[in-house]
């Protein structure tokens, strides 16, 4: 098996993984009457709210809301995963903690949902290639751009709805800085000195 298979193979599983968990923690919410949203859910502004960093991300409000989140998350984290498993977990944990803590400096309420982290891989994704200057992603991010591009309209501050653009707007600034934090280093030009020269 080729290398690209087995981070194939691992990075499924990995990304249907953490979904499952996603799901798995919406049905003990559930169970529960809604008291994880509560208590682990983002409270802007204040410290009790600050956990909800960490656990706001498997939080989801209801079944539409989880679904909406799991398919994106699952292709796109896939894709991530296909550079190596040390990068998905950066790219992925970056957005995550980038987007939490946006969300808790400009939130406007409580704030649960996967979105942020969504919009985190879709950044570095759409963004690396440029860092790297490989035609391979630059293109990968022309079809990513085409399939869900309008995604970024979520970006933009909304009045009266139950979206979170703090959220998007903050894991979409996490995958940029992912991205420009993973670019991979240039080789130094052939026959140039890596030392200044003694002359």
């Amino acid at each position: 098996m080729t290398l690209l298979a087995r981070r194939a193979r691992t990075g499924l599983i990995t990304v249907l993984g953490l979904v499952g968990v996603m799901w798995a923690v919406f049905l003990l919410n559930l169970v529960l009457g809604n008291r994880l949203v509560q208590m682990l859910g983002i409270g802007p502004r204040r410290v009790d709210g600050l956990d909800g960093v960490v656990f706001g991300p498997l939080l989801h409000g209801g079944v539409e809301h989880l679904a909406s989140n799991s398919f994106p998350l699952v292709v796109l984290g896939f894709l991530a995963f296909l550079e190596g498993a040390r990068r998905f977990v950066v790219a992925v944990g970056i957005s995550w903690l980038v987007s939490g803590l946006g969300t808790w400096v400009f939130g406007g309420g409580l704030t649960i949902g996967a979105s942020g982290v969504v919009f985190g891989l879709f950044t570095y994704l759409i963004t690396r290639g440029f860092y790297n200057r490989d035609w391979r992603q630059l293109l990968l991010a022309v079809v990513l751009f085409i399939a869900y591009g309008s995604i970024l309209w979520g970006v933009l501050p909304t009045v009266g709805s139950n979206i979170s653009w703090q959220a998007h707007l903050s894991g979409a600034a996490g995958g940029v800085i992912a991205a420009f934090l993973l670019k991979r280093k240039r080789p130094a030009p052939v026959g140039t000195d890596r030392f200044a020269s003694d002359r």
